[in-house]
């Protein structure tokens, strides 16, 4: 592993540009972007998945592992990936950080405390709520009845979701899912950042006209919490591919994407930017194509459907999905079909990428292997964990292949569809969702945030686990009715919530969180 500085060195970094924070990982300064504003972007891969089973089936490991195979074919690969949330860290499925020898390091280290975001960004929430409750109870000048923004903190506490102070009834969301996330993500500079922190919706006052931030003030503060957060977090693959790491809204309740000015710095720096977008093409890939592209200013040139047998045969309907069932592996494939279909209708080019388990048979391989041969589907076997960038070597191979081809990317909606048509559009051609329902506070919002102007892209919440809304519910279902709930402005950020039935954004522990099994040795290092 070389030394962060040498590394920045390695990259065309300054040392001004540079900004170390220990010897393994480095803020980069955004003054790089202006510097490079006039170099031609490299290649942009978007890597995705099937729905998982709940602890995941290994999309980080596959991004970071299609990074060092091009490093190994003698490319110049660069990851922007999403910082992880002290929520899953502590929950079921653990870090953020790849596995095996396809992994990013300094693991420990960005799966907690890193260079301090998540605490910058749950401040600056937790500034508005208590600027907020102390302009209430100063007098109220603004004559705010209704306060719709909420406190948040990054973990899972499912008795936070709801509380009562002495000022009003409040609750928590957490920090992933918060709006100051999502603006995070989305600024482009420190004067975009204020901007839309100035637009963030507040609440409503007694006539139900809209109050923001800019009326209560306090954006300069709150962005002055952000300004180091602002900066992109630099770290390095075991074999040391550069690796940016910055912002990390929640794919199932956010928009699933790391920030652009991440995206876009290693879109500079590099020949291949290898980007992933949370959970499945239902939505983190959705939200990538239809909140995150028009903003970044390039398009995706191939994406990679990460795939594995365990999940399959968990939509086929098999019990235990780390046995042998040739039988339910048969009943997932159409499941793996509908994602690739979604991808084609946006007229991009694809690959599937079997991630390799311990579990899988060489029957179980052959059977997806000629099925995707027969169907004229690029598909490579990863063994990432196991090989590193060796073991990958034919996904970048088809990578350098398929990103030299056109596409000809398709909208999903247009800009100027109402919220109700762009909600349908989603639930119908992504999911293939026979009719949505709008509970009455939906239709009712629907009508207000239409009278208000509010035209804004639409950001999906939704289970990941099935492409209803029902995480039980596996397969490729039809028929099915998805219901909203309530559909929630993020002004700041620049689209609307659109909450399916039973959604929480303030997720709770499992049964047996992660965080009682953790061990630490004397020196610090967590060995289990």
């Amino acid at each position: 592993m070389k030394k962060i500085t040498e590394l920045c060195e390695q990259m065309g970094i300054s040392s001004e540009e540079c900004l170390p924070y220990g010897f393994d990982k480095a803020k980069i300064d955004l003054k790089v972007l202006k510097r490079l504003e006039n170099k031609t972007d490299g290649k942009l891969v978007l890597v995705t998945a099937i729905n998982p089973t709940p602890a995941g089936e290994g999309k980080t490991t596959v991004s970071i592992g299609l990074a060092q195979g091009l490093n190994f074919i003698g490319k110049h690969p660069m990851l922007a990936l999403r910082e992880p949330s002290l929520g899953p860290v502590f929950g079921l499925k653990g870090g953020a950080t790849g596995g095996g020898k396809s992994s990013i390091t300094p693991n420990d280290d960005i799966n907690l405390h890193f260079t301090g975001d998540m605490h910058a960004i749950t401040s600056a929430n937790n500034l508005l709520s208590a600027l907020i409750d102390n302009h209430i109870y100063q007098g109220n000048e603004l004559g705010i009845e209704t306060v719709t923004w909420k406190r948040c903190m990054d973990m899972n506490d499912r008795a936070l979701r709801e509380i009562q102070t002495p000022t009003r009834e409040d609750g928590f969301i957490i920090t992933a899912a918060s709006e100051i996330m999502a603006i995070l993500a989305l600024s482009k500079n420190l004067d975009d950042l204020k901007r839309r922190i100035n637009n963030i919706l507040i609440g409503y006052d007694k006539e139900g006209k809209p109050i923001k931030v800019s009326q209560l003030g306090g954006a300069d503060a709150m962005t002055l919490l952000m300004k180091n957060a602002m900066n992109p977090n630099l770290v390095q693959t075991l074999d040391g591919v550069p690796t940016l790491v910055h912002a990390g809204p929640f794919a199932n309740i956010a928009h699933g994407c790391n920030s652009i000015v991440a995206t876009q710095l290693a879109l500079k720096l590099g020949d291949y930017t290898i980007t992933e977008a949370g959970f499945g093409a239902d939505l983190g890939m959705e939200k990538f194509l239809d909140i995150k592209m028009p903003q970044l200013g390039k398009q995706v040139d191939a994406v990679v459907i990460v795939a594995t047998l365990r999940a399959l045969k968990a939509h086929g309907g098999a019990e235990d999905f780390n046995l042998e069932n040739i039988d339910a592996l048969k009943d997932g494939i159409p499941h793996l079909n509908k994602h690739l279909q979604n991808i084609k209708n946006y007229g991009l080019n694809y690959v599937i990428a079997l991630n390799h388990f311990y579990s899988d048979t060489d029957a179980e391989i052959e059977l997806i292997m000629s099925w995707a041969k027969e169907n004229n589907h690029p598909i490579a076997l990863c063994k990432g964990f196991s090989m590193g960038g060796e073991g990958m070597v034919d996904l970048a191979n088809i990578i350098v292949d398929i990103t030299n081809k056109p596409t000809t990317f398709k909208r999903l909606y247009e800009s100027t569809d109402s919220t109700q048509t762009k909600i349908e559009k989603i639930a119908k051609n992504i999911y293939g969702a026979k009719d949505v329902e709008f509970s009455k506070r939906a239709t009712r919002q629907l009508r207000e945030y239409e009278e208000l102007g509010w035209n804004l892209p639409v950001c999906m919440a939704k289970t990941p686990l099935s492409l209803t809304g029902d995480p039980k519910i596996k397969g490729l279902p039809v028929d099915f009715t998805l219901s909203i709930s309530e559909i929630r402005p993020s002004l700041g950020a620049g689209f609307l919530v659109a909450l399916t039935k039973g959604i929480m954004v303030m997720p709770g522990l499992n049964k047996t969180p992660r965080a009682l099994e953790m061990e630490i040795d004397s020196e610090g290092n967590l060995i289990n």
